[in-house]
């Protein structure tokens, strides 16, 4: 009796240790600002009329190898380059920042973990909250000095079409649908098809984002604890959405709350389009 009550407290502490806390407050980045490399991933444009003090630009667009046609992540030559050039390296501190929804921001965080960083969080704050706290902002160009950093890809947190067509057949993995409930069911959609991906739950990421003080926050750790409660915690999850943009705040969300998870970064807008790829479609329109 004493081993099993013994099993079951490891069991529950390892659960415990596996979430991480991988969001800053804007005070704990505002005391430890030179701790971090802190990336901002407005558009370039915005980024120049003013950013928090040291922040690096890497505009959203660059993580997205054509845009137009899907979300697929940047192939890893560019990306290498991109971050190389920014001065950024696996081990460094991170904390990313976008104008305030999260999606942008948290696409950036996917995939630098798919790039093997192994050290970043995001900032649960936008820029307007912290430039109206009153807290460093410039316009001055941080000097940078190149890294060395190696592409390497972390294909656990990359989900593809393949291994997406797996899923819907396994029943040790659940896909998450992060697009708006009126287009998982069909009545929308952003590709030529109507519907889901087979087996897809819907959990719409705009879940993970609330409103504090006319500001978005991400939703504490138990607020997402709730909203995931009947997610087995046994099982990977694939999070997908038109581009793999906002199903990256449900991979952050996951993430944090100790699951194992990757991104589709070519969602719906390949599977959609893909006749030879099967879908459900709900709604009657």
């Amino acid at each position: 009796m004493k081993l099993k009550l013994l099993l079951i407290f490891l069991f529950l502490g390892s659960i415990s240790l596996s979430a991480e806390d991988l969001r800053l407050q804007i005070d704990q980045l505002s005391k430890n600002i030179s701790t971090y490399k802190i990336i901002d991933v407005r558009p370039e444009t915005d980024y120049q009329q003013g950013h928090i003090k040291n922040a690096l630009n890497f505009p959203i667009s660059l993580t997205y190898d054509d845009k137009s046609a899907n979300g697929k992540l940047t192939e890893p030559n560019k990306m290498q380059n991109i971050l190389r050039k920014l001065g950024l390296d696996v081990n460094d501190q991170v904390v990313i920042y976008d104008d305030g929804t999260f999606f942008d921001a948290a696409r950036l965080f996917w995939g630098l973990e798919v790039y093997g960083f192994k050290h970043v969080k995001l900032l649960n704050s936008g820029f307007d909250e912290w430039y109206k706290s009153n807290l460093a902002v410039s316009e001055e160009l941080p000097n940078i000095k190149e890294s060395a950093y190696i592409a390497s890809v972390d294909n656990k947190k990359l989900a593809t079409k393949f291994s997406t067509q797996i899923a819907t057949k396994s029943p040790f993995i659940i896909i998450m649908d992060a697009r708006k409930y009126n287009a998982y069911i069909g009545e929308e959609s952003n590709a030529k098809r109507f519907g889901h991906i087979p087996e897809a739950i819907s959990r719409p990421a705009i879940h993970n984002i609330s409103t504090v003080n006319n500001f978005s926050k991400l939703k504490d750790i138990k607020e997402l604890e709730e909203l995931y409660k009947d997610i087995d915690k046994s099982k990977k999850i694939i999070s997908y959405c038109d581009i793999g943009k906002i199903s990256s705040s449900n991979y952050f969300s996951l993430r944090e709350l100790g699951y194992d998870v990757a991104n589709y970064d070519a969602s719906w807008k390949e599977w959609g389009n893909d006749s030879e790829l099967p879908i459900i479609t709900i709604s009657k329109k």
